[in-house]
């Protein structure tokens, strides 16, 4: 069961995020799927609250790639460690196109039933994409003498 939890999130990074695929969206979510990440818009339950995540993030970075660092499954949860780059060229939540090419990690950790994600909890660096989009400057770092 923990093998084919796995192949559902890969078949949603490589298929829906990378590829922009959405037509297999209702095979790799329940109806009443749960999105849990404070820091993206709320779409609300179900497939189609996914389908209006990916459109959200892949009309902002079209060159938007996801890469699976570390993939874990046990039972009825897998929990994955995921990278991702792009180029901001379409808006974002009001941000007009930057240009810039963003780097960004993450963690998610889905439940599955019957196959299909269910739930899933994401943490993820939106503070450093701002930053890297210029909206939110960077954190200054304050060195030992400076601290004194």
């Amino acid at each position: 069961m923990s093998e084919n939890n796995k192949t559902v999130v890969r078949r949603l990074i490589e298929e829906v995020w990378n590829r922009g695929n959405l037509s297999v969206v209702d095979e790799l979510f329940t109806p009443n799927y749960e999105h849990h990440d404070a820091s993206s818009p709320d779409f609300g339950r179900g497939p189609e609250s996914e389908r209006k995540r990916v459109n959200l993030y892949r009309h902002a970075f079209p060159d938007l790639r996801l890469t699976v660092e570390d993939i874990i499954a046990e039972g009825d949860i897998v929990t994955t460690r995921w990278s991702c780059r792009g180029t901001h060229k379409g808006e974002l939540n009001g941000i007009a196109p930057t240009g810039k090419q963003i780097a960004v990690s993450g963690i998610t950790v889905g439940r599955l039933a019957n196959g299909k994600l269910a739930e899933g909890y994401v943490n993820w660096d939106a503070l450093g994409l701002m930053q890297q989009l210029g909206v939110v400057p960077q954190l200054a770092v304050k060195t030992k003498a400076a601290v004194r």
